[in-house]
């Protein structure tokens, strides 16, 4: 099993590796700078855990390398780094398969709790939100609460304020939600929530 960063840029691939090693120590990490190189990396190194994807690689356009790697791979957690503004890039990165969206100017410890908090098994992050309790089919509180924050029509960085946290943590507790609940939106969360009495009135 590995975490494979893939970024063509040598200085911020190493960044990454860095934080990944940091966060998750004696983790596998496997460095490639081309998309094309991954089938055999995977051969060698293991079965993927995680992926980190630039957009900007030499071997694909746009969004093609995310729609390529979650055809391939429909369950691994995929996080596309990018130096390219949210606004611009992210929604077109959802829509290809991307469970997270990482600004690359965000800095260090904000892209370190992101990718920490995608690392997590579902019963670790339950127990770091304070529900080790928690029946594995149920929603953690946190997740409770988020559900009543995307009712309440609130934005990612007023869910932030609110919790205290980053918004990129924000996203992989919305990534961490869907997936639980089996949708992709926050418009598919709200259906999902009000047909199974998770949301009142």
């Amino acid at each position: 099993m590995a975490i494979y960063v893939i970024d063509d840029h040598p200085l911020m691939r190493e960044a990454i590796v860095m934080l990944l090693r940091r966060v998750r120590p004696g983790s596998e990490v496997v460095e490639l700078s081309k998309l094309s190189d991954l089938g055999r990396a995977v051969t060698t190194r293991g079965a993927p855990t995680l992926f980190c994807l630039d957009l900007g690689l030499p071997d694909t356009m746009a969004t093609s390398g995310v729609s390529l790697l979650k055809g391939i791979y429909p369950n691994v957690p995929l996080a596309v780094i990018s130096a390219r503004p949210a606004s611009e890039v992210e929604e077109s990165c959802r829509e290809a398969g991307a469970d997270v969206y990482i600004e690359k100017g965000a800095g260090a410890s904000e892209i370190a709790n992101a990718l920490r908090a995608m690392l997590l098994t579902d019963s670790e992050f339950d127990e770091l939100d304070g529900d080790a309790e928690k029946p594995p089919t149920k929603l953690s509180k946190r997740q409770k609460q988020l559900i009543v924050m995307l009712d309440n029509g609130l934005s990612n960085r007023e869910i932030a304020e609110a919790l205290g946290i980053s918004e990129h943590t924000v996203k992989v507790h919305l990534w961490r939600l869907f997936r639980r609940l089996g949708v992709k939106s926050r418009t598919q969360t709200l259906h999902f929530a009000r047909m199974n009495g998770l949301l009142h009135g």
